[in-house]
């Protein structure tokens, strides 16, 4: 089974190598490294070339945001599973991909998830809070579950058959993007009780309240546009989870 690995990246030269390094550490022999930067100005282009032919393909180009960038890796990657790991995100450990290859193997499923754990963006040994997943249950995301996007991996042809990310809904594309493979889809999944990735702290979504009454927002327009309804109390639910993380 081949995995392409995608990272999308601007102006991260401050992370971006630690991010290239822990995909590169990785002990699974058949692994697609894509870079997709949106022409960064800030050293990132340089150091991602030096890693030469250690990354299969680096495309650099101006793009409508993350998202957009997000959709040109999917259409690069060759592989039969596609990951994405951002490029302030680094994985646990140096078997991350091999298990994950390993489970969708043997469970005969179509995408597989596992936990995250957010540290601090001056100390990777700092955790600020773990998002533990748990095994999905049919209709989860009424009660406002959802996996963590850096840890979902999935089969191409997934994306090829359900389509790829929307570029209208902000910083809920991700959310959008799960809840219609997994509740609409229904899609096969499994559940990998570890810690898959590590992110650093600080995402625009949850940054002010402001970010999150419109995060709340492009979330209910995620449901509308799939035709489907969620509870009264879905999209509260939703933020609340993160609460429970710190605990």
């Amino acid at each position: 089974m081949k995995v392409s690995i995608l990272t999308v990246v601007y102006n991260g030269a401050a992370t971006i190598a630690h991010c290239i390094d822990s995909v590169l550490a990785q002990d699974y022999p058949n692994v697609e490294y894509i870079v997709v930067d949106g022409n960064s100005k800030d050293g990132t282009q340089e150091i991602v070339r030096s890693y030469g032919d250690k990354i299969a393909r680096f495309l650099s180009e101006p793009d409508a945001g993350i998202y957009d960038a997000m959709n040109k890796g999917i259409q690069l990657a060759t592989g039969d599973v596609v990951g994405i790991l951002n490029a302030d995100d680094f994985y646990a450990y140096p078997s991350v991909i091999s298990e994950v290859a390993s489970l969708l193997s043997a469970a005969d499923v179509d995408a597989s998830y596992g936990d995250l754990e957010y540290i601090d963006a001056s100390d990777a040994t700092l955790v600020r809070r773990k998002w533990v997943s748990g095994a999905y249950k049919v209709g989860a995301f009424l009660n406002g579950w959802m996996p963590p996007h850096p840890t979902f991996f999935v089969k191409k042809k997934v994306y090829e058959a359900y389509g790829h990310f929307r570029l209208d809904l902000g910083s809920a594309a991700d959310y959008e993007l799960m809840l219609r493979f997994i509740h609409r889809e229904k899609i096969r999944l499994a559940y990998l009780p570890k810690v898959l990735v590590k992110m650093r702290a600080g995402g625009v979504s949850n940054s002010t309240f402001k970010n999150r009454i419109a995060a709340n927002r492009n979330d209910r327009m995620a449901w509308k546009i799939n035709n489907l309804r969620p509870r009264f109390y879905t999209l509260w639910l939703k933020p609340f989870r993160k609460i429970l993380q710190f605990i």
